[in-house]
């Protein structure tokens, strides 16, 4: 299973911190601006300063694509860079895809076979049938989005589901992603599920759900989620369970490293209950 790559190397350095990749280029410092490639030599460095507290990367595609070709080509050095020196780290695109099948089919060539990542971030909401040529991908990792960080995510996230037809009425959308993704779309075990930090209480009923399928957790640091929270609420019955994701926390930071060491740190204080 994919999962397994993460769940090495998770335990290899006890760390369950992945640094996000979110390269604003009106950001980068400007010592970095000066060379061909300022986003991906920026990304290297960065990835050099945490790669020892680190069990994932997750580069962010719209601060790429942003800058049209130029991006994609420096987010495709950035993975390749990470695959040739750090290829026991697991990668996640957040790209938040998700079309009807044929238009995935593009989505999975691109991102697994061109890019090389191991998993990307996905809307359930086309349902099964539009989803299916990620889920098929067996050796790939697909990350639904299920409760995410954002104010916002109350908007539409929180309404009950109210079709007699489908068996879970009477449950908010967030628990029937859950519930479906669990029961009925992880059949090649390679499905994991988008749950922020900020809504904690959510987060251990989706560990109900769930049971030990991994969460992608945004939320932590400038969106301000409660870490001892979301660890006590999301780790599985393994001590493991959750890809917690620092981004402008840490690469913006004075001295990422340092800021890198410091939450893999409060992450292995609050994992002993």
């Amino acid at each position: 299973m994919i999962i397994d790559k993460y769940n090495k190397r998770a335990k290899k350095i006890d760390s369950l911190l992945c640094v996000g990749l979110d390269t604003d280029f009106a950001k980068i410092p400007k010592r970095f601006l000066k060379n061909k490639f300022p986003q991906f030599e920026f990304n290297k460095w960065i990835i050099e300063e945490t790669h020892e507290y680190a069990a994932a990367y997750k580069p962010n595609s719209a601060f790429y694509e942003a800058r049209g070709d130029k991006g994609i080509r420096e987010l495709k050095m950035t993975m390749d860079y990470l695959i040739k020196n750090h290829p026991d780290i697991f990668t996640i695109l957040d790209a938040k895809r998700g079309d009807i099948g044929n238009t995935n089919n593009g989505y999975v060539q691109s991102i697994f076979d061109w890019l090389g990542f191991d998993a990307f971030t996905v809307y359930p909401y086309l349902g099964y049938e539009a989803v299916k040529p990620i889920l098929d991908r067996k050796d790939k990792g697909v990350i639904l989005l299920c409760r995410t960080s954002n104010p916002g995510a109350r908007d539409f996230q929180d309404l009950e589901v109210k079709d007699k037809m489908v068996n879970l009425a009477g449950r908010p959308l967030w628990q029937v992603v859950a519930e479906k993704v669990s029961n009925e779309w992880n059949k090649n075990k390679n499905c994991m599920l988008v749950v922020g930090a900020t809504y904690p209480k959510e987060m251990k009923k989706i560990r109900e759900i769930a049971g030990d399928m991994t969460f992608l957790v945004p939320g932590i640091g400038a969106q301000g989620g409660d870490l001892k929270a979301t660890l006590k609420a999301g780790l599985n019955s393994k001590g493991l369970g959750l890809i917690i994701n620092s981004s402008r926390g840490i690469m913006f930071s004075k001295n990422p490293k340092i800021e890198a060491q410091k939450l893999r740190d409060e992450i292995r204080k609050y994992k002993v209950f």
